[in-house]
């Protein structure tokens, strides 16, 4: 008989935590799990899923535009904005039932409440303790509103999903994945949208040739796109409206700020000063390579460890952690070329290393870009054009980067992450036969490099 109530206590019912408590139960643990807002965490609730349906909305308008360069005659569209946000809700909640069942079916006891720390092995929620052989931290992370005066009238993307009134004008504050992606949202749907970022350029981090091309793509869909200023205050008038102040000292009136300046962990009130688990940097939890923190009977994960924070690396890191645990296999999570995606319009994808990460690592590279119209646009009159790129070690003949920019870039990108993590070399894309007529059929036809870096 085990002298703990549990030999897994899980708190956060998001990606990760539900991956690893439902994988520790089916290997034998008994295992509950703790959850003090919504089921599915972050990327079901206020991230990932209804950020892209909002996205699928957003693109409407061009669909229509675009119809009469195919000889559909369509009336002026009209948005509804409650029906858009109440069906997102009902698939929401839809899939907060999915995941009940999930760790139902698991044989994992949910608890609901906000769960605290009292030490390494005992956690407690709504005044009942629990005891545990191992504790998992899986709460993820929580937007982050700007310090400045007027601060309770911008809203983050959480409170976006929910809004009562869809805005006319919009500011967005921030330049990474969910500034840029809402940006997109809210302009598509037709409002008057500026995005503002403090940086020379958003979405640091990316390929700066895709960065660049993302922005004029982006100003060319109606984002007005401000650069190298910052949010000062922002004051509600008696009408209502809102005053953005600005560094450069000009002012915005405006119906919604939105800021999606990043997040941070979720650790307040969680009692890690009753064990001996540190934080680091923005208060991420800090562990090692199998997960474990400074305090042995706690693991930690996801979002709230600050590494990649993205749902599919969330539940490889769960299921590496089962495992290692419930099923005696040590497993580890790779986290090299794994593709990503910002569902900005155009879309952007990605997998492996960017042109500026070749040069610091002083490799020599080819570089092949391609800069077309998609053969949609020849007829729908649309501007958008896309954009390809591929860096190849010019010594082993690998792919080692690829980004598009465009149509399905997340789709087609996921197939060549396939191709890159198995070590897939230029030789091998070239001696690919595409399927025609698509766009990604160029990634295997290009055949000139445009220059040679490192």
């Amino acid at each position: 008989m085990s002298e703990f109530d549990f030999d897994l206590f899980v708190i956060g019912a998001g990606s990760g935590g539900v991956r690893a408590s439902r994988m520790a139960s089916q290997y034998g643990a008994k295992v509950a799990v703790a959850e003090d807002t919504y089921l599915g965490g972050t990327c079901v609730n206020v991230g990932c899923v209804p950020k892209k349906l909002f996205v699928y909305g957003s693109h409407v308008p061009e669909e229509v535009e675009a119809a009469a360069g195919f000889g559909w005659r369509v009336s002026e569209p009209q948005f509804d904005w409650p029906t858009l946000r109440d069906n997102k809700t009902r698939e929401i909640q839809r899939l907060n039932g999915v995941y009940r069942n999930i760790l139902a079916s698991a044989g994992v006891e949910l608890i609901e409440g906000r769960a605290r720390l009292l030490d390494a092995h005992t956690v407690e929620v709504a005044g009942k303790q629990y005891s545990a052989e191992r504790i998992l931290i899986a709460t993820g992370g929580w937007p982050k509103i700007p310090e400045i005066p007027g601060r309770e009238h911008i809203i983050s993307s959480n409170e976006a999903f929910y809004l009562q009134e869809f805005p006319r004008r919009v500011l967005v504050l921030g330049g990474g994945y969910i500034a840029v992606e809402f940006a997109g949202i809210f302009n598509g749907l037709g409002a008057e949208t500026e995005l503002l970022y403090r940086g020379p350029l958003f979405l640091r981090g990316f390929d700066e040739e895709v960065r660049r091309f993302v922005a004029g793509q982006v100003a060319e869909k109606g984002v007005k796109l401000t650069f190298e200023t910052n949010l000062v205050s922002v004051e509600k008038l008696d009408s209502g409206e809102l005053k953005a102040t600005l560094t450069d000292g000009t002012e915005r009136i405006v119906d919604c700020v939105m800021a999606a300046t990043g997040r941070a962990p979720k650790i307040e009130g969680l009692g890690l000063e009753n064990t001996a688990v540190t934080t680091g940097r923005n208060g991420a939890v800090e562990v090692n390579e199998d997960f474990q923190t400074s305090e042995p009977s706690i693991y930690a994960l996801g979002d709230v460890i600050g590494r990649m924070e993205l749902t599919p690396v969330a539940l490889a890191e769960g299921m590496a952690l089962a495992k290692s645990l419930y099923l005696g296999e040590p497993t580890s999570v790779d986290y090299e070329n794994i593709a990503t995606a910002v569902f900005c319009q155009p879309n952007i994808a990605t997998v492996g290393l960017t042109e500026e990460q070749v040069l610091e690592r002083g490799i020599r590279a080819r570089v092949y870009t391609a800069d077309f119209k998609h053969m949609k646009h020849t007829l729908s009159g649309l501007a958008e054009r896309t954009f390809m790129k591929i860096l190849v070690d010019d010594a082993s003949d690998k792919v080692i980067g690829c980004h598009m920019v465009g149509q399905d870039a997340g789709e087609i990108i996921q197939g060549i992450a396939i191709a890159i993590k198995a070590g897939a070399t230029k030789s091998d894309f070239d001696q690919t036969i595409g399927i025609h007529p698509t766009a990604a059929e160029e990634f295997v036809t290009m055949r000139e490099p445009s220059r040679v870096i490192g």
